[in-house]
């Protein structure tokens, strides 16, 4: 696994983070170093998929970068007839996805698209995963998303949202803030990485309140939801259709 060393270096203009060759080439180090909890997350989404999945249905990866979801599903996976689409508008995240799916001999197909999410048919879903990647989206473009997911799910089917979020309480928001920095420089990283990155992703990561996810989900159409995994500023929600 490459390590991660994109911001390592005083950089004189920082460009808006994007999901090009160069993070895919250090993505798995990257987001392990960087998400509280990620790993955990991952596991369970295989837990998850095995209790949620429903035959003959389809599982989303919504934002698959490399697959690690994508996989995961795939061996929570125990009904006749599925398969799973995998989806992610970085040709070089694609690429690689692909690739790993060719070394990877489980008899669920996987259909990997280069596309934008917006643009994807949701259809006779039983699990859908936005794992950090709504984040990603213009917050006026979020719900029309979830709509989408929610009509083209089966009843009974879950989608699994994670998210960096903020919180209302100012202090637990400067605290998890800070705590969750503390995190980075325990995985190695600088202060100037840190610094640097967060001047990156500070126009197009736009985080939101746990609140806020909740009552957008009810709005559009699921029955129940709430936070199944915390780890400081970043949690994961299920939705259930």
């Amino acid at each position: 696994m490459a390590t991660d060393k994109i911001y390592s270096e005083s950089l004189a203009n920082i460009a808006d983070f994007s999901f090009d060759a160069q993070v895919a080439d250090v993505f798995a180090d990257m987001i392990e170093r960087s998400v509280p909890g990620y790993r955990s997350i991952i596991t369970m989404i295989e837990t998850l998929a095995g209790h949620y999945t429903q035959p003959g249905s389809t599982l989303y990866d919504l934002g698959c970068s490399l697959g690690a979801a994508t996989f995961s599903m795939r061996r929570g996976i125990t009904c006749d007839d599925c398969r799973i689409v995998a989806v992610d508008n970085s040709e070089a995240m694609v690429e690689r996805c692909r690739k790993a799916i060719e070394r990877d001999h489980h008899p669920t197909p996987i259909d990997v698209i280069c596309a934008d999410i917006r643009d994807i048919d949701i259809l006779d879903a039983s699990v859908v995963v936005l794992n950090f990647t709504l984040q990603f989206l213009p917050p006026a473009e979020r719900t029309v998303l979830l709509e989408k997911i929610s009509a083209g799910m089966r009843p009974g089917g879950v989608l699994i949202l994670s998210e960096k979020v903020v919180f209302e309480d100012p202090h637990l928001d400067r605290l998890l803030y800070a705590i969750h920095h503390d995190f980075k420089r325990a995985n190695g990283y600088s202060d100037m990485e840190i610094s640097q990155k967060r001047t990156a992703l500070e126009d197009v990561l736009i985080p939101e309140t746990i609140a806020a996810h909740r009552k957008r989900l009810f709005d559009v159409g699921f029955s129940s939801t709430d936070v199944w995994f915390q780890c400081f500023n970043f949690m994961s929600m299920l939705a259930v259709k």
